[in-house]
């Protein structure tokens, strides 16, 4: 999702992109209408050589790092996996740089679950992590690995500590998609419930076409440092449903809802938003667009997959 939305913002901007892929013939279908217009090289986060590889035939200006087990509840069932993909490979893509060219950029993606859950907290780049799950504690040996490097060998690489962003192509295992495809299914008679877990999790949700701006400005900095990307503002899953129901006209909407304790996540990060203000003050960005219009822009799409399909 948020590399198909960077290869967007790129291409406004004549960038020659290459995107790595495990296997190029099966890329995302969010690549499909850019497909054409990206090279694509095959690479995995846990080879070493094929990663060096990438950077070696690619000789980029700029990487921008999504490559990841992405669904924090994953990590539990692959916390070998998961500790490999989202913390060694970062190393490894570290080192490729410094042994071919020390002046390639990096941002690095990391995530709010680094500092675990945190009860009606707003943080910042200074708030100690203690993160809850081996999704968030790759990623913090990420980050901190990334820092590690930009210290030591002066090196312009930078973490992103980016909240929830969800948009139209989100992935259907995340709550707001599983919520907005449900929603349309219902609206149409093709689905007679929704299974969840928590209404009442809180989240700090934006749009990821605003972040991609966020991440691709950092890279434009004249300093490299590490950010959080967020909007300072929280909404629970029951703000979600019902701006979802509303948007399909439907008021009554807890009759379509069974809440299932079993879907309530092991170490869930809730109750958290992050403080934007320190990329506000030296970048100049802030998010633009309010959750309400990013769920009204998923159920929209999901209402026109399903009558396309």
């Amino acid at each position: 999702m948020v590399g198909s939305h960077m290869a967007d913002l790129l291409l406004t901007k004549n960038y020659e992109i290459y995107g790595t892929s495990r296997n190029i013939d099966t890329v995302s279908s969010n690549l499909l209408e850019t497909k054409d217009k990206i090279k694509l090289i095959q690479a995995d986060l846990n080879d070493h050589s094929s990663i060096h590889n990438a950077i070696e035939v690619s000789r980029p200006d700029e990487i921008y790092n999504f490559g990841a087990v992405s669904f924090a509840p994953s990590s539990w069932v692959l916390p070998e996996y998961t500790a490999n993909v989202n913390g060694v490979g970062v190393l490894k893509i570290l080192e490729a740089i410094k042994q071919v060219d020390k002046n390639i950029k990096l941002y690095q993606a990391s995530t709010s679950e680094i500092f675990g859950n945190l009860k009606n907290t707003t943080v910042n780049e200074d708030t100690v992590p203690h993160p809850k799950s081996p999704y968030g504690i790759a990623k913090l040996y990420a980050q901190w690995t990334v820092k590690n490097y930009r210290e030591t060998y002066d090196m312009f690489v930078c973490s992103g500590i980016s909240f929830n962003h969800e948009s139209e192509r989100r992935g259907v295992d995340f709550v707001t998609r599983k919520i907005t495809k449900s929603v349309a299914e219902i609206s149409l008679g093709k689905k007679d419930y929704l299974e969840l877990g928590n209404l009442n999790i809180s989240k700090d949700w934006g749009y990821t076409p605003d972040y991609v701006q966020a991440m691709w400005g950092m890279l434009q900095s004249k300093k490299a440092d590490d950010y959080i990307i967020a909007t300072n503002t929280s909404h629970t899953i029951q703000y979600v449903l019902e701006v979802a129901f509303k948007y399909v006209g439907i008021s009554n909407y807890m009759q379509y809802i069974k809440v299932n304790p079993e879907f309530i996540r092991v170490g869930e990060v809730g109750n958290l938003t992050g403080d934007y203000s320190k990329i506000q003050d030296e970048l100049g960005w802030k998010p633009v667009t309010p959750l309400k219009t990013v769920i009204e822009l998923m159920v929209k799409k999901d209402l026109d997959l399903i009558n396309k399909y």
